[in-house]
């Protein structure tokens, strides 16, 4: 890899954002597919990790998982008019196959609640077969007129998850419970802090009750949406006819839920932890935990060397670590090192003849306090229970990007309560995470973003949010009365 300069954050941050996934080999643009992208094998085993964890996480909570159609015939998605308005720009349509024009076109999914309300209405017919909890693990497809590598491409991979239930009671404890373990999820898994809330109408996904989402800080200021689940109530019950018998025999609607996370989650990671030394991992996603290092100068140095690099490497690989051995020829550890820390691994191990003759190893941490001369600090450990010091360093690791993360978002929290602060704030292409008082009204929101890009990200949980925030007052822009403060950010 050669050693191309990352463009600094401070600099040019989009730029930034595109050279850290460009030389960490995580994706690139299709090209040849408008608006698309090739998740490289690196970027991609990023993505299985995430998968994997919340896979468990939704199993834990009695989820199945099924697989349903890529094509959903277009009388599906006029069946519920707020659904198909919603969606309506961003379907790519099918109209021929197999050298004919279709009698009724298909669009590619932008999500399934409507093929889904399909078959449950096939699949449910008594309170017995309640609640109906399915996840789907896929790719969708919403035809974006701007672009960027995993935070908004035409095509994207996503789990959604879709559930009945006998009372609407029973589907806004789901709706819930998901919320939870999305938020979880950011908090144990992405180290990446995040605010729990619910969308105003305006920004509630088409067709349902009530949408509520967790939202993360990224570097810049701006909030990336990072998980939403929605009340669906009866609406696609309704346009499905998916109704069941209840205990006293009479028939009623199913009261539905759906809930989704993407691969916009890796850009979050990206611009979650992310440094000018390209891509940071929290060790609960690194697809590699370790990368070892073999150094020698001398022949006679080499084959004791490696031995030992491969003994270390196969002892921290049975105790559950992924890990790499560089022990390629003709490259400089300089170059190896450079490598390594821009595609994010966490811990690098180093080990040459002096090290074998102490019985030790140097290790570095991706991300390191300074010594006195001013680099990165190294770390020896002893050879003998190196898988202990290691995790241990692994932990440590994970634990301190959540607190970096943590203080970045505690430190951007603003208040504003006039309109010339709320503008100041959101300047040019500035963001932070405000709170600031709105009367309610979908007209003053539109307002707002017209003028500062600024959006409401949510009505946030009392838990999620400082005490002040829920105390009333006046609307920032129109001065009306106001219930509490909202979330504002520019977003991604």
């Amino acid at each position: 890899m050669a050693e191309t300069p990352i463009t600094p954050r401070a600099e040019d941050y989009s730029q930034w954002y595109q050279d850290v996934i460009a030389q960490a080999e995580l994706a690139e643009p299709a090209g040849v597919v408008r608006g698309c992208m090739v998740i490289r094998p690196h970027g991609f085993a990023i993505w299985e990790a995430m998968q994997a964890d919340l896979d468990r996480r939704f199993k834990e909570t009695g989820h199945k998982n099924a697989c349903f159609p890529l094509l959903i015939p277009m009388s599906f998605l006029e069946k519920e008019a707020e659904h198909v308005e919603g969606f309506a720009p961003e379907l790519a349509v099918v109209t021929h196959a197999g050298g004919k024009e279709l009698e009724e076109p298909y669009c590619i999914r932008p999500t399934s609640e409507t093929i889904i309300g399909h078959f449950f209405s096939k699949w449910i017919d008594s309170h017995r077969d309640l609640p109906l909890l399915i996840n789907q693990w896929g790719n969708v497809m919403r035809w974006e007129l701007r672009t960027r590598l995993f935070l908004r491409t035409g095509e994207f991979l996503w789990q959604e998850g879709h559930t009945a239930h006998a009372t609407h009671e029973d589907a806004k404890e789901e709706v819930l419970r998901m919320l939870d373990v999305y938020r979880d999820f950011a908090h144990e898994v992405m180290a990446m802090p995040v605010i729990r809330g619910i969308k105003t109408a305006n920004e509630r996904f088409a067709g349902a009750l009530e949408t509520r989402t967790v939202e993360a800080l990224m570097q810049d200021g701006k909030a990336l949406q990072s998980g939403t689940s929605h009340d669906l109530g009866q609406n696609f019950g309704k346009a499905f006819n998916v109704m069941f018998q209840n205990e006293n025999k009479e028939r009623e609607y199913v009261w539905q839920t759906s809930w989704g996370l993407s691969t916009r989650m890796v850009g979050a990671l990206i611009m979650s932890h992310s440094d000018d030394g390209g891509l940071v991992l929290p060790p609960r996603l690194a697809p590699i935990h370790v990368v070892v290092v073999p150094i020698f100068k001398k022949d006679d140095e080499k084959a004791a060397v490696l031995e030992a690099a491969n003994r270390i490497a196969d002892e921290l690989r049975s105790d559950g670590l992924q890990v790499e051995l560089d022990d390629r020829e003709g490259m400089k550890p300089g170059a190896k090192y450079f490598e390594w820390e821009r595609k994010g691994v966490p811990v690098r191990i180093e080990i040459g003849p002096r090290d074998l003759e102490e019985q030790s190893v140097m290790t570095k941490v991706r991300v390191s306090e300074l010594d006195e001369r001013g680099k990165p600090k190294k770390e020896k450990l002893p050879m003998e229970d190196l898988g202990i010091s290691i995790g241990k360093q692994l932990d440590d690791f994970q634990a301190s990007l959540f607190d970096a993360a943590k203080k970045r978002l505690d430190e951007s929290i603003t208040f504003v309560d006039t309109w010339d602060e709320f503008r100041d704030v959101f300047a040019d292409q500035s963001s932070r995470f405000v709170y600031a008082h709105w009367d309610g009204t979908t007209e003053t929101e539109l307002a707002i973003k017209d003028e500062t890009k600024a959006t409401i990200r949510c009505l946030p949980y009392e838990s999620d949010a400082p005490a002040e925030a829920f105390q009333p007052g006046e609307c920032v822009k129109s001065g009306k009365p106001s219930a509490q403060r909202v979330l504002y950010a520019k977003a991604y």
